[in-house]
């Protein structure tokens, strides 16, 4: 499974609230209607959580300040994350997406790549 990665930071400007709004709203729905065109099998976004637990984690490790979520796109094969920048379509869909993303996004500082999935374990809960 190859994953496309877009660790996102909100800009200065907008508060948490304002940033997952227009996340998880109007972005979202650009994404929903250029879906099948990206060919992606799944998106998640990933929302980060306000809770102590994640201050502790930061501080036990002297990590950075998180980001304010993930996103995953998943896709079958790095031939099929490729075909977003060749297939009319895709392009036309990404195109709609990254037009967006300023509105929220602070480019700058959101880091974006592609993985590998390597499964170490999977227990059943």
């Amino acid at each position: 499974m190859i994953k496309l990665m877009f660790c996102l930071r909100r800009r200065p400007d907008l508060t948490r609230e304002e940033f997952l709004a227009h996340w998880h709203g109007p972005h979202a729905a650009i994404g929903m209607a250029g879906a099948s065109a990206i060919g992606a099998t799944r998106y998640v976004q990933n929302h980060t959580l306000l809770h102590p637990l994640n201050e502790d984690l930061r501080k036990s490790r002297g990590a950075p300040e998180p980001f304010d979520g993930v996103v995953e796109l998943w896709f079958d094969s790095l031939d099929d994350v490729g075909a977003t920048f060749t297939d009319a379509d895709a392009r036309r869909a990404i195109a709609a997406l990254v037009a967006d993303e300023p509105a929220f996004i602070d480019l700058e500082n959101s880091p974006i790549f592609v993985t590998e999935e390597h499964e170490m374990w999977n227990h059943p809960a």
